[in-house]
């Protein structure tokens, strides 16, 4: 296990820039540096782990549109990508489609130097293998007549438009691809995106629709345990799952949350030496999702066994009367022995969790809308 890291960045995504938060070893201190692009729609934030100081940074602005810029400095100095994701002209009869905005960053693998892939919404999936500087449609998964069957409409999904998201490359295995999409299911590739294979045995869909068609299927946030790459945990529009390896079928560990509370939420989080410890935060899954936490008071849950049981965790947070919610991408933790927590609300409030959520202090208020928090862990 690792030791607490000697210098956390906190990189905060929201609907009106960026911002990075830096922190001392304790978590008690915070350096605010930003905004970045302000005023632009920033969706995802990510630090590049093979040289601990490139950014990418997905955004949506007035005049530019969707693109992605990237910084080499740690956030000093920004560039524009030269070719921003796009969708290739439509071939075998496809309607035409046009990238909205980029959703999800996630570095390739440690052996891939400068690999990076982006999920987009509408759902599509792109690779860079530049350090983000251009970026190429993959054709198995936006140019296939199944796939865009399996996506929808432009009209479905998420308020703000259907996504592609939870991109996972397996440690162990560069070729080994996993990603979900916001509808269309969980998919998995075994040779580098050449191919692909739904992953939605045992997974649940809204009453009344039929659970063996893939387009049913709206997995909200996919994880998979850097402890124990052959197990996974899902948070998805019906309930909380868990898939073990060699396995193929989900189970929904989300039964075993408390009745009043349900199991329905946007973010997973998993704990970074412990494949059984995990957290989410749930919000009011009542049939008009008013997309806050139940009853106005918010709080995280942890499992330490896999999911049979799960703990409330809300000290230090509001007791009454807080109508915010946490999206998929804004919570996380560090890889310390005992991992802090880090959420970001959609009333614009950052927060740590110490000691693995137990304890929450408040790190900023008044910030925009938050859409996404990552931690970055430098050496001194």
């Amino acid at each position: 296990m690792t030791s607490s890291p000697t210098r956390l960045v906190l990189l905060v995504a929201t609907r009106k820039g960026a911002w990075l938060f830096h922190g001392d070893r304790r978590r008690d201190t915070w350096r605010v540096d930003g905004p970045h692009f302000l005023g632009h729609i920033v969706s995802h934030v990510q630090l590049d782990p093979r040289d601990g100081r490139t950014l990418l940074l997905a955004a949506k602005t007035g005049h530019l549109g969707p693109t992605v810029f990237r910084s080499t400095d740690l956030g000093q100095t920004w560039k524009e990508a030269r070719q921003p994701p796009a969708f290739s002209p439509p071939t075998n009869g496809l309607p035409a489609r046009t990238v909205d905005h980029t959703f999800w960053l996630t570095p390739g693998h440690a052996s891939e130097r400068d690999t990076w892939y982006a999920g987009t919404s509408p759902q599509g999936l792109f690779r860079s293998e530049d350090g983000g500087v251009s970026w190429m449609p993959l054709p198995s998964v936006n140019d296939d007549a199944q796939f865009r069957e399996w996506m929808g409409s432009a009209q479905d999904g998420t308020p703000d438009g259907p996504k592609l998201h939870s991109i996972i490359v397996d440690p162990r295995d560069p070729a080994h691809l996993l990603f979900g999409m916001s509808g269309g299911g969980v998919h998995e590739s075994r040779d580098g995106g050449r191919s692909w294979a739904p992953l939605i045995q045992g997974m649940e869909v809204v009453e009344g629709f039929d659970a063996r068609t893939v387009t049913f299927h709206d997995p909200h946030c996919v994880r998979l345990c850097p402890s124990q790459p052959d197990r996974l945990y899902q948070q998805n529009h019906c309930g909380i799952y868990r898939l073990d390896r060699p396995g193929t079928a989900w189970q929904r560990i989300g039964r075993h949350m408390p009745a009043d509370v349900g199991d329905i939420g946007f973010p997973m989080v998993v704990h970074p030496h412990d494949a059984n410890t995990a957290w989410v935060f749930p919000m009011d899954g009542t049939d008009v999702w008013p997309r806050t936490s139940p009853a106005g008071r918010p709080a995280a849950y942890m499992t330490r066994d896999g999911g049979q049981r799960w703990q409330r965790l809300d000290e230090g947070l509001p007791r009454e009367q807080a109508w915010w919610t946490v999206k998929r991408q804004a919570m996380t933790a560090d890889s310390s022995a005992e991992p802090a927590l880090y959420l970001g609300t959609t009333s614009g409030e950052l927060w740590v969790g110490h000691d693995g959520g137990a304890r929450w202090a408040n790190i900023a208020r008044h910030l925009p809308e938050i859409y996404a928090v990552e931690v970055a862990e430098l050496p001194a």
